[in-house]
C-alpha cells in the first residue's frame, strides 16, 4: 500500500470517529467551514490558477476565474445565506387514526462523503458538492484525477492548513480503487459513463448511495425563428470554453435544413471574434496527448466517412507540441461515425440539418439520456413540445450551459447521465438522512386496534373505506 493511500484511510478512520464523536455538526460551525473554504478560494486565486494552467499546459486565468472560481463562491455564499432555512425540522400531516400525534422530518447528516472528480473543472467540480455536503453537516474526501495533481497538491496544502481534516480533506496520488472502495456514507463520482459504471459497483459492495455527473452528448436544436448571430455567439462561447472539455458541453446541433449554409458561415465570423487563432493564450489546450489523439483519430473517422470538416479559424489545423485543436464544425455525419457516437469532449461540432421537429425528439429520444439539452426559438409551443417529449439532466432555453450556474436549480443528470443531483436545496437533501419521527400522542388512539379483534375494528376499517377525509 501506498503512503497516499495509506494516508487515505488514516484520515477516513479519522472522520468516521469524529462522525461518531459528534454527530451533530451545528448551524455555527458549517457556516464557518462554508466561510473557511470562501475564504481559500479567495486568497490563493492566483495560485489555482498557476496550478490549473500548469496541469492543462494553458489554459487561461480568466476562464478559470470564470467558469470555476466564481460559480463555487457564488454557490457558497448562496447556500450560506439559506442554510439556516434549510435545516429546519419539516411538519408533516398525521393520518385521522391517530389523532392527537405529531410528525416531522429531520434532515441529518449521513457522515462521511467521498468525492471523486475529474480533470475538466477540477476546482468547480469538488467544491460544489462539497458546498452542499458540508451545509448537510457531513465530512468530506476529495479525490481528483491523475491530470490534476499540481492542483490536488495545492488544495492539500491548503486545506490541510487552515480546516481540520476531520472536516474536510484532499488527497494527492492516491489510488482510486482505494478511495472508492471505502464504506462512505455517500460517494460522487464525476466522469464518464464507463468508469461510473465500475463506481457504482465498487459502491454497491458496502451499499453507499452515490451521486454520478456522467455527460453524454448534449444536443441543441436552432430553431428557424431564432436569430442566426445571437445563437453562433452563445453556442460557440459554450462549445469553445475550456476547448470543448466540458461535460454539458453543447456536442451536436440541430439547425433547419434551409440554413446550414448561414451557420457555418456565422461560426466561422464568430470564432474569429472569439479567438485570433488557436496560438492565443485565452484557447485552452486538450489536457494530455492521449486526448489530443483521440479527438484526431475520431476526425479522421469522419473524414473517412465523407463527412466534411470545416475549420472555424483560418491557420494550422493543429499545434502538436501545444495540444492544441483549431475549432472546427462537421457537416454530412452519419450515426455511424464515432464522432457521432461517443461524447466529443473537444473543440469539435457535427452540424445536422432537419426539416421537423417530430424527427428531431425521435433522433434524441433514440439514445442515451444527455446530461443537457438546448433549444434556441421564441415560439413557447416549440420549447414545450422539446422539453415534454424529451428527458435530459438540464435544460437551457436560447443559450447553453447556463443552468449549471443556477444555484437554486439541482445540477444532475439521468439516466446514462448520471444518478442524483447537488446545488442548492436539492443538493442539501442529497447529502442528507431525511429520518421520519412520529411522536404517539399521550392517549394513543390505536388501543382499540389491538387484539383480540372484534366488531369495534371491523367499523373502523368500514369507515376508511368510506371517508376519504380519514386520510
Amino acid at each position: 500500500m501506498s503512503e497516499a493511500d495509506a494516508e487515505a484511510l488514516r484520515i477516513f478512520n479519522l472522520q468516521t470517529r469524529a462522525c461518531l464523536d459528534q454527530p451533530l455538526i451545528p448551524l455555527e460551525k458549517r457556516l464557518d467551514l462554508l466561510k473557511n473554504v470562501e475564504a481559500i478560494l479567495l486568497e490563493n486565486d492566483q495560485a489555482i490558477c498557476e496550478a490549473i494552467n500548469i496541469d492543462f499546459g494553458n489554459r487561461s486565468f480568466h476562464e478559470t476565474r470564470i467558469l470555476e472560481i466564481s460559480p463555487s463562491l457564488m454557490g457558497l455564499r448562496h447556500t450560506r445565506k439559506q442554510l439556516k432555512k434549510w435545516m429546519k425540522p419539516q411538519r408533516r400531516h398525521v393520518s385521522m387514526i391517530f389523532l392527537g400525534g405529531k410528525n416531522r422530518v429531520i434532515p441529518q447528516a449521513k457522515g462521511t462523503v467521498g468525492i471523486i472528480t475529474p480533470w475538466n473543472y477540477p476546482l468547480f467540480l469538488a467544491v460544489s458538492p462539497m458546498t452542499s455536503a458540508l451545509a448537510a453537516g457531513n465530512r468530506v474526501m476529495v479525490k481528483q484525477a491523475a491530470n490534476s495533481r499540481h492542483l490536488c497538491r495545492l488544495l492539500h496544502k491548503i486545506f490541510s492548513k487552515h480546516i481540520d481534516p476531520k472536516y474536510v480533506s484532499f488527497h494527492p496520488g492516491v489510488f482510486a480503487g482505494t478511495f472508492s472502495a471505502q464504506p462512505f456514507n455517500h460517494l460522487v463520482f464525476t466522469g464518464s459513463s464507463r468508469t461510473g459504471k465500475t463506481i457504482m459497483e465498487t459502491a454497491a459492495r458496502n451499499l453507499v448511495p452515490v451521486t454520478l455527473e456522467l455527460g453524454g452528448k448534449s444536443p441543441v436544436i436552432l430553431a428557424d425563428d431564432f436569430d442566426m448571430t445571437k445563437a453562433v455567439q452563445r453556442i460557440l462561447f459554450a462549445k469553445l470554453m475550456n476547448a470543448g472539455q466540458t461535460c454539458i458541453a453543447p456536442d451536436y446541433i440541430f439547425v433547419p435544413e434551409n440554413r446550414i449554409d448561414r451557420f457555418i458561415q456565422t461560426a466561422q465570423e464568430v470564432a474569429q471574434q472569439l479567438y485570433p487563432d488557436i496560438a492565443s493564450p485565452d484557447y485552452t489546450a486538450i489536457i494530455n496527448h492521449q486526448a489530443f489523439e483521440r479527438l484526431m483519430d475520431t476526425l479522421a473517422d469522419a473524414k473517412a466517412g465523407n463527412a466534411r470538416v470545416i475549420q472555424l479559424l483560418t491557420g494550422p489545423e493543429t499545434i502538436r507540441d501545444q495540444k492544441k485543436i483549431t475549432p472546427m464544425i462537421v457537416t454530412n455525419v452519419t450515426s455511424q461515425m464515432r464522432i457521432m457516437q461517443e461524447e466529443i469532449f473537444g473543440p469539435i461540432l457535427p452540424v445536422l440539418s432537419y426539416s421537423s421537429l417530430k424527427t428531431v425528439i425521435q433522433y434524441i429520444n433514440d439514445r442515451p439520456r444527455p446530461l443537457a439539452l438546448y433549444v434556441f426559438t421564441h415560439d413557447r409551443q416549440v420549447v414545450n413540445q422539446v422539453i415534454s417529449n424529451t428527458r435530459s439532466g438540464g435544460v437551457t432555453v436560447n443559450d447553453c450551459a447556463l443552468h449549471v450556474a443556477q444555484h437554486d436549480l439541482p445540477f444532475g443528470g439521468i439516466g446514462n447521465s448520471g444518478t442524483g443531483q447537488y446545488h442548492g436545496v436539492e443538493g442539501f437533501m442529497e447529502f442528507s438522512k431525511l429520518r421520519p419521527v412520529f411522536h404517539q400522542a399521550p392517549l394513543s388512539s390505536t388501543a382499540a386496534l389491538t387484539p383480540p379483534y372484534g366488531s369495534f375494528a371491523n367499523r373502523i376499517y368500514q369507515a376508511i373505506k368510506k371517508f376519504s377525509w380519514l386520510s
